[in-house]
């Protein structure tokens, strides 16, 4: 986990966590990435990244197996695909405190990858018995350790108006980290 500490925030820049595979960064599973050119190329001026990669961090490695979310949608395990090895605990402990680094950082929103069974923040395929869809265990651990915290995903963030109010709620938490 890299060491985060507290930084003076560029003057005119918003500080944004993200997923660090819409970075363009090759950390996922398959050793690619899903580079996001709206965040790069159009937010990137006016933003300072903060990325992270839970999966990597966690020390799963790239190339990885796949994982996947199982179980109940409303409170789902976090398994590898082909093996059910359970790293719930593990990627939980590890958003402790990962998000406690963050929180030095005083972040103005994240944006998270979607569909991501450990950054999705909602709409994540949930395999077995229960089955329905759920949010990723890195996703549930941020939206609980910062509820006020502006969040979304790169899909939803290609529609213009889910962009325009997610990036006045920015916009207003990164003036009161000004005052």
């Amino acid at each position: 986990m890299p060491e985060e500490k507290v930084r003076a925030r560029p003057a005119e820049r918003l500080r944004l966590g993200v997923s660090a595979c819409l970075l363009g960064e090759a950390v996922r599973w398959d050793g690619g990435h899903k580079r996001d050119a709206l965040l790069v190329e159009t937010l990137g001026p006016r933003v300072e990244w903060v990325p992270v990669c839970p999966e990597v961090e966690l020390g799963l490695g790239v190339p990885r197996p796949p994982i996947r979310l199982e179980g109940d949608a409303r409170a789902p395990r976090l398994v590898v695909a082909a093996t059910g090895e359970d790293l719930t605990g593990r990627m939980r402990r590890f958003a402790e405190a990962r998000l406690e680094a963050l929180a030095r950082l005083d972040l103005d929103g994240y944006v998270l990858k979607r569909a991501s069974p450990s950054c999705g923040p909602g709409d994540v395929p949930v395999h077995g018995a229960m089955g329905g869809a759920g949010a990723g265990v890195f996703a549930t651990a941020l939206r609980a350790r910062f509820p006020d915290l502006p969040i979304e995903d790169e899909g939803r963030l290609a529609d213009p108006d889910v962009r325009t109010r997610f990036l006045d709620r920015v916009a207003a938490r990164s003036r009161r980290h000004r005052v």
